[in-house]
């Protein structure tokens, strides 16, 4: 009964994930905290306001949180130009549009930077909305971004299609069933665990597998 398509945007559907992991890693010893860049990784898709306490904890949230994601903001920014997106990112939106789908990203990226994404993806005709992080008050994994992205067009019924287990864990707790893509970085098996409910290597392997997942026909 799916009438709205919700994509992640970072590591779904444009590359970014290692640019944010690097970013932090560079955010935080700024402030002589030195993380192993792939328990970086491992947050990544998590919000700002998420992801520093769960990797330093939440005194350094306290005392250091906002500062933080400032510098992340000032390391990630130089690298955006360098981003593209995934093979097929364009054509997967085409494809899902034209099954009937409402199609909205749902990011709580930078207000620039998803403006930039929107044009990098050609996807400004093919989204019927999209989210920034200025729409939401807590960053997944909680919940809120995918109702937001869910309530933007005033759709019934969602699908998640998302990179993370964050993405899962998120639209689980907002009732969605999540596909996921291994685009981010992740393990099959760390997206199913998160409660993903099928997985696929790429966005071509996705495309030429609609016909398997909740998103073959709008109200099937």
């Amino acid at each position: 009964m799916a009438d709205t398509a919700i994509f992640d945007v970072d590591g779904t559907l444009v590359d970014t994930n290692y640019q944010h992991a690097l970013a932090w890693y560079r955010a935080f010893r700024r402030f002589d905290l030195v993380l192993p860049v792939w328990r970086i990784h491992r947050s990544i898709g998590k919000g700002g306001d998420q992801l520093v306490p769960a990797l330093v904890g939440d005194a350094v949230e306290r005392e250091h949180g906002d500062a933080l994601r400032d510098a992340w903001s000032q390391e990630i920014s130089p690298m955006i130009d360098e981003v593209r997106p995934f093979d097929g990112a364009h054509d997967l939106l085409l494809a899902v549009k034209e099954r009937g789908f409402r199609v909205v990203l749902a990011s709580s990226g930078k207000k620039d930077h998803v403006e930039h994404f929107l044009d990098l993806l050609d996807a400004r005709e093919l989204a019927d909305a999209w989210t920034t992080s200025d729409d939401v008050e807590a960053s997944k994994p909680a919940p809120d971004l995918v109702q937001t992205a869910l309530a933007r067009v005033s759709g019934a019924h969602g699908v998640m299609i998302g990179d993370s287990p964050w993405d899962a864990i998120a639209a689980s707790k907002a009732s969605v069933p999540t596909i996921a893509v291994r685009t981010g970085g992740f393990s099959r098996e760390e997206l199913t665990d998160a409660g993903a409910e099928s997985v696929f290597d790429s966005l071509r392997d996705l495309i030429a597998g609609l016909d398997d997942t909740p998103l073959a026909r709008a109200g099937a």
